[in-house]
């Protein structure tokens, strides 16, 4: 009975994951609002000014994609495989992610994402302390570090079970 219950207990997660979802919803309107936002401007925008909002965009896209993979993947590794019934539209790593194959991913999308913040925080270094590049800097490469830290773990425990 006991195990019933915590092996049901996985449910608990559905809100998790579905809120997720929901934050999705606002990350792509966020999306279209700053595409809305640029339109009437971009004729007069500076180049670097665009480049800085692409940069945004890509952000959000890499956020996206990191939501999507955390929600999919996490959804079907702790609470119930999807029932998919047409496989063409089964996205092909859905079901073959683990939790190791997730926390990698998660670690190496973090990278991405502050790679785009570091790059923005270049194209605006005018505006910006010295300090808070430095700092900065270390952060992304303390992030960096861990991916490749996370990575070698994740290496050496599979090469310990072979």
């Amino acid at each position: 009975m006991i195990e019933k219950i915590i092996y049901a207990s996985r449910w608990f997660m559905f809100p998790v994951y579905f809120g997720l979802s929901l934050g999705f919803i606002l990350l792509t309107l966020k999306f279209f609002q700053e595409v809305l936002y640029i339109l009437p401007e971009i004729l007069i925008i500076s180049e670097s000014g665009l480049v800085l909002v692409v940069l945004s965009l890509i952000d959000i896209a890499l956020v996206g994609g990191l939501l999507v993979m955390v929600m999919f993947s996490g959804y079907e590794n702790f609470i119930s495989k999807m029932d998919i019934k047409d496989n063409k539209k089964r996205l092909g790593w859905m079901g073959t992610m683990d939790v190791n194959s997730i926390k990698n991913k998660v670690a190496s999308s973090i990278v991405a994402i502050s790679s785009v913040h570091l790059l923005r925080l270049f194209m605006e270094a005018e505006k910006v302390l010295d300090n808070k590049i430095i700092l900065c800097v270390i952060i992304h490469l303390t992030f960096v570090l861990s991916a490749f830290g996370m990575a070698y773990i994740d290496k050496m425990s599979k090469k310990i079970k072979k």
